[in-house]
C-alpha cells in the first residue's frame, strides 16, 4: 500500500470515530455530558478534554517536534472543569482540526520521516496507528456512557440489536459497484 492510499484510509477511520462521538453527544441533554459515575470516573466532558489535550500535543508540529509537548498539562485534562456544552464542542473541534491539518501535511516526501512521542521513535504509520487506537478507545467510552445516559431513548450508531439479517439482506442485494456508491451515501447512517 502506498502512502497516499494509507492516508486516505486513515482519514476515513478518524472521521468515522469523530462521527461516533458527535452522534453520541448530539443524543444527550447538556447536563448528561458532565455526569460522572464517581469522583474518579471520567465524564464525557473529561474524555473530550483529554482527547483535545492529546490531539493538540501530538498533532501540533507533528513532523518536527516530539508529540509530548512541554506545554501540555496532561493531569489537568482529567479535571472536571468544562462548564458548558459550547466549551466542550470548541475543544472537540479544535483537537480534530489539529489532527486533520497534520494528516494533510504528510506527503510522499516526508512519509518516511521518523516521528517521536515521549522521546521514542516511531514511523509515521506507527505514530498515526497509535493515535487511532487511543482515540477509538476513548470514543468507545463516550459511546458507552452515552448509551447509559440515554437509556431507552438511545439511537443505535450501528446495526441495532435484532436487525442484522435485515441489514445484511439489504446490503447483499446491491451490486459491488453500487454498494461502494451506497456506502458513501450511507456514511451518516454508520453501518
Amino acid at each position: 500500500m502506498n502512502s497516499t492510499a494509507y492516508l486516505e484510509g486513515i482519514k476515513k477511520q478518524f472521521a468515522y470515530y469523530k462521527s461516533l462521538g458527535e452522534k453520541t453527544i448530539d443524543q444527550l441533554p447538556d447536563e448528561k455530558l458532565f455526569w460522572q459515575y464517581h469522583d474518579d470516573a471520567n465524564s464525557i466532558a473529561i474524555i473530550v478534554k483529554h482527547l483535545w489535550g492529546n490531539m493538540m500535543s501530538r498533532w501540533t508540529d507533528f513532523l518536527t517536534t516530539d508529540g509530548e509537548k512541554e506545554w501540555r498539562e496532561r493531569d489537568a485534562e482529567f479535571e472536571n472543569d468544562i462548564k458548558a456544552k459550547e466549551e466542550l464542542l470548541k475543544k472537540w473541534n479544535e483537537g480534530w482540526q489539529c489532527l486533520f491539518g497534520a494528516l494533510d501535511s504528510i506527503n510522499e516526501d516526508n512519509f518516511k520521516q521518523p516521528i517521536h512521542i515521549r522521546n521514542i521513535e516511531h514511523t509515521i504509520t506507527e505514530a498515526i496507528n497509535r493515535q487511532l487506537a487511543h482515540y477509538s478507545y476513548h470514543i468507545g467510552q463516550i459511546v458507552f456512557i452515552g448509551i447509559m445516559m440515554a437509556g431507552k431513548d438511545w439511537k443505535s450508531l450501528s446495526i441495532p440489536k435484532g436487525k442484522s439479517s435485515a441489514y445484511n439482506k439489504e446490503r447483499f442485494a446491491v451490486s459491488k459497484h453500487k454498494a461502494h456508491y451506497t456506502d458513501k451515501l450511507m456514511k451518516d447512517d454508520t453501518n
